[in-house]
């Protein structure tokens, strides 16, 4: 039995996503930040991080939301209907570039304006510190953006998801977070191919 471990206020939500997906049989454990009981010791014996989520399944043990998206892909999409983990060595390896991708250039910036216009109390929020990590979303966003316009394979038209026709892992991990960018207040109207691609996916 797959038990995964925390809440929908998390990065939780992005493994629960995934496993609503694939339809397979999972328990939830509630574990979060404001009751301390990421801090448990049962909790730190899974994910000594204290951080949300961490995933068992049948002995192996995971942290990290998109590493175990990816596992989940690799090990429960190919027999889920839809094909959530491609077939080709090549675009299984575009899976692992955008999801890492949406670690490294996405989220950081896009926590920062999540935090100061929405996730902070209000005496705690700094309007200019919003409006910089919204400048420093720009290319990423951008880059997203052409990916899914077309411009950067040549491919005329664009494409409805990452790697061409099917919704996959890849789709699933960068969405999750990009949809920060809604309560972010981070607009996405220059962006049309980037914002159809997001209300596909979600």
């Amino acid at each position: 039995m797959i038990t995964l471990y925390g809440i929908t206020r998390s990065r939780a939500a992005r493994c629960l996503w995934m496993l609503e997906e694939l339809g397979i049989s999972y328990r939830r454990e509630r574990v979060g930040y404001q009751d301390g009981s990421n801090r448990a010791p049962g909790y730190l014996a899974i994910n000594p991080n204290g951080k949300l989520p961490a995933l068992q399944d049948d002995g192996t043990v995971l942290f990290e939301s998109l590493a175990i998206n990816l596992y989940l892909a690799e090990r429960y999409g190919r027999q889920a209907g839809p094909a959530l983990w491609p077939a080709s060595v090549a675009d299984r390896g575009r899976c692992y570039q955008w999801s890492l991708w949406a670690m490294t250039e996405l989220e950081p910036a896009l926590l920062t304006a999540l935090l100061h216009r929405a996730g902070l109390p209000e005496a705690q929020r700094n309007p200019e510190a919003a409006r910089e990590a919204e400048a420093r979303l720009q290319g990423p966003l951008a880059v997203l953006d052409s990916a899914l316009g077309g411009a950067l394979e040549g491919a005329p038209g664009g494409r409805a998801y990452l790697l061409g026709a099917d919704f996959c892992v890849a789709d699933l991990n960068v969405a999750s977070v990009a949809n920060w960018a809604r309560r972010a207040q981070v607009t996405l109207e220059p962006l049309p191919a980037l914002a159809d691609w997001l209300t596909r996916c979600t």
